[in-house]
């Protein structure tokens, strides 16, 4: 009997954990918030590259470093899954990078280094929802290239670190015009890396970006994109009714995009990020959606069992 009563606490506390996380940030003890890459998920691993390689074009250009793609299962707060493609893997990321910008000017705000102005938010905003170039600059003048890769490559989060390929950068404006301060692995002006980009929604997510309240500012700019395309699109189709906090980029044959998804049910809740240099790559990004979804709800691949002998 005592057992029984055990078990129900068990599963009782279990559910009540998953269903009680109504909105963001997600609600957990610090100590269950760990680095990301320590999530990394064997089945997750295994059926996000099935779904992957499935498809012939995705594999090629997979194997030639055209197409990164990164996943975080927040399904259940309390067991985060990680998996990745080529999650090191830097490369141009167009528009994408202004997360960059606007975790350096969250910062300024709260070290009183840039005053919070109603023009300031504004161009907070538009620079992420409309992916405007011309607030982006201005926010980019105002905080200046030095302050971003100060915050780009602070121990506290190290969104750009050398030794782990790279990842977040912003050494260029929106829009021509001015000096540049480019990365210094492959002299990107505007770089990512999946790794790097899941770590920061992570981290946006469970609110640690600067505290929890510029955390739960950030989120509401990046919530309710303005641009409807890419994982945008296929998603307001088949879960019309999620939270979507999002940025993308494109430019030439360069697109990326990178999501979380916050669904009234618990099972449609992660991460998603894609970078990928194809000229098809706005319809690849598409497709993605079905076959990641697929992905995280797939059951565990069943580990083989050498019988040999018996």
């Amino acid at each position: 009997m005592k057992n029984r009563f055990f078990f129900l606490f068990i599963f009782l506390s279990f559910n009540f954990s998953l269903f009680s996380q109504k909105g963001l940030p997600i609600k957990v003890n610090d100590s269950k918030i760990k680095p990301l890459m320590s999530f990394t998920n064997k089945n997750l691993q295994v059926n996000l590259e099935k779904e992957l390689n499935g498809n012939p074009e995705w594999k090629r250009l997979i194997a030639n470093k055209k197409m990164a793609v990164g996943v975080v299962d927040l399904s259940n707060p309390n067991m985060v899954k990680y998996a990745s493609v080529n999650g090191n893997h830097m490369m141009y990321a167009a528009s994408l990078p202004k997360i960059a910008i606007l975790l350096a000017a969250m910062d300024a705000i709260e070290k009183g280094e840039l005053k919070e102005t109603q023009t300031v938010k504004n161009d907070m905003r538009i620079m992420i929802s409309k992916s405007n170039n011309a607030a982006s600059t201005r926010m980019i003048d105002r905080v200046g290239y030095d302050k971003i890769e100060q915050v780009m490559t602070d121990p506290k989060y190290m969104f750009y670190d050398e030794d782990r390929g790279g990842g977040l950068w912003v050494g260029k404006r929106y829009g021509g015009g001015g000096n540049t301060n480019r990365e210094p692995l492959k002299n990107l002006s505007h770089a990512a890396s999946v790794n790097q980009v899941c770590r920061y929604y992570y981290l946006l997510a469970h609110g640690k970006l600067v505290n929890e309240k510029r955390s739960k500012q950030m989120l509401e700019i990046m919530a309710d994109p303005d641009l409807h395309h890419k994982f945008v699109s296929t998603i307001e189709k088949i879960a019309p009714n999620a939270t979507l906090f999002r940025k993308s980029g494109s430019w030439k044959t360069y697109h990326s995009d990178s999501i979380l998804v916050w669904g009234n049910d618990p099972s449609r809740r992660y991460i998603l990020v894609a970078l990928i240099d194809d000229s098809n790559g706005e319809q690849i990004i598409r497709s993605l959606v079905k076959p990641i979804e697929k992905a995280l709800k797939a059951k565990a691949v069943p580990s083989k069992t050498n019988t040999k002998g018996r």
